[in-house]
């Protein structure tokens, strides 16, 4: 198997504070700490708000965006306060996310808190980043992001010049104040506005690198924390790719092995190896060549097909679609796998996109900045966006230890693609008062899962600051 972790390694190419209320320091933020939300019915029982933050935190008289907030409120009588979530990304919306919450988040959780989630500054409903047209982002998408040749260099080198200058130029001021640094901070002034003393979060995936930043600015404001699929703040982005790309790999091979189980599974062997050749040989002949789609005419590359990938071994709930997209992709269709990729870059039925694709990457690139090009790389070495980007970084700066947080739990799964298990170790043990709770399963993140004992540990946790006495494995 060690082939497919060769091909999976191409899916890829602060000041901490904890003294008194941040008002208090800077006097202009009062107003914003002050404000009361104005709530309105949304459908459905729920309740939507706009929270007014500062553009620039070192400038608060100047600009003003808006934050978008929604809430489901608690539905038992015992009720405990508000549970802030947030799904991860960078990108994701946490708005769309507690619409689902009956399904994503456990009756007991939903019956003591007011669920409360937001689209982070430059995401979604908030004042958000734009970049490229629907009809520019298909045809980016579809790029070939392993370069062969010369010609294929300078193609890819291009788009992501135009990407950058596409954000810039329809975004603005926004663009260098979208930092995972800033939105922590807005998580804040959310807290106080909720009329919330400490603060109580779920998050999941990017959210817990979200959790971890606001808990190394604001470790005594913090009442319980869960930070599921975590990503590692001590990790250059460079590693955190590595530990990503083997974690794809690891999760590939646990579907072949899944696959093997099955009836008509499409790599038709029993064996690892000989599956590695058949995916190695298709993975190049794809790269030649683009797969038939009769669904609309968008050719499906390489990078469409990997992407298709990815998504499916993010939920073993998609390995039968995952089944269905090599079976059709082995006689040259590739409808199936541009539906997965549509899903992962969420594409709407219509073809217009929401702009989470733009915001994951204007996000990463404050966090995780990359050296400007000289000329004597260019067209040689494949380049990303954020070796063009307009505005300059606000880098993640190392380990978070939060000292005089109170215990902050940690959620690590095994076998899980996006967000390795290790970073999960590790940044339990970097926390001063983190403690891990492992999962040996697959996909990405572990609650409300099917563990009975996660979801349990979990809840109890949050509701009753119900801290194991060990460790738990489950």
């Amino acid at each position: 198997m060690r082939r497919l972790l060769v091909v999976f390694a191409l899916l890829t190419a602060g000041l901490v504070v904890s003294g008194g209320p941040a008002h208090a320091a800077v006097p202009t933020l009062q107003a914003y700490y002050g404000q009361k939300l104005a709530w309105k019915d949304c459908r459905d029982g729920f309740q939507c708000t706009t929270l007014k933050v500062p553009l620039d935190y070192s400038k608060p008289g100047g600009d003003q965006i808006g934050i978008a907030v929604i809430r489901l409120p608690a539905g038992g009588k015992h009720r405990i306060g508000s549970l802030v979530v947030n799904p991860g990304g960078p990108g994701g919306s946490g708005v769309d996310f507690v619409r689902y919450a009956r399904f994503a988040l456990s009756k007991g959780l939903r019956a003591r808190f007011d669920v409360v989630g937001f689209d982070p500054r430059g995401v979604g409903a908030s004042t958000a980043v734009h970049c490229f047209t629907p009809y520019q982002l298909d045809s980016y998408y579809s790029i070939d992001d392993t370069p062969d040749t010369d010609a294929e260099y300078k193609r890819l080198d291009l788009a992501q010049q135009q990407f950058a200058q596409a954000c810039k130029l329809n975004s603005g001021k926004l663009l260098q104040h979208v930092g995972t640094r800033d939105a922590a901070r807005d998580i804040d002034v959310l807290r106080v506005a909720l009329g919330e003393r400490k603060l109580t979060y779920l998050g999941f995936s990017y959210g817990t690198l979200l959790g971890a930043t606001y808990a190394g600015l604001f470790p005594q404001r913090i009442r319980a924390m869960v930070l599921d699929g975590a990503i590692d703040p001590a990790k250059t982005n460079a590693e955190e790719n590595s530990g990503q790309n083997q974690g794809f790999g690891t999760a590939f091979e646990a579907f072949l092995l899944d696959c093997f189980k099955v009836k008509g599974c499409p790599f038709k062997t029993h064996k690892a190896a000989t599956a590695g050749k058949k995916f190695d040989a298709f993975f190049k002949r794809v790269d030649k060549a683009p797969l038939n789609n009769t669904y609309d005419g968008r050719q499906v590359t390489q990078p469409i097909v990997l992407t298709g990938i990815m998504s499916a071994l993010y939920s073993p709930t998609s390995w039968p679609d995952l089944r269905q997209a090599f079976t059709e992709g082995f006689k040259g269709s590739g409808e199936t796998f541009l539906r997965l990729a549509d899903a992962y870059h969420e594409r709407r039925v219509d073809g217009t996109y929401t702009n989470n694709g733009d915001a994951f990457i204007a996000v990463n690139c404050l966090d995780y900045p990359e050296k400007k090009l000289s000329p004597k790389h260019k067209g040689k070495i494949a380049t990303g966006p954020c070796n063009y980007w307009p505005v300059r970084g606000n880098p993640i700066t190392g380990a978070v230890h939060a000292k005089g947080a109170a215990p902050i739990m940690v959620v690590g799964t095994t076998r899980d693609p996006a967000t390795p298990y290790k970073d999960a170790k590790d940044l339990a043990k970097e926390l001063s008062s983190g403690f891990l709770v492992s999962y040996d399963g697959d996909g990405h993140t572990a609650y409300n899962r099917g563990s009975a004992c996660v979801d349990q540990t979990v809840d109890r946790y949050l509701i009753n600051l119900t801290v194991p006495k060990k460790d738990p494995h489950c």
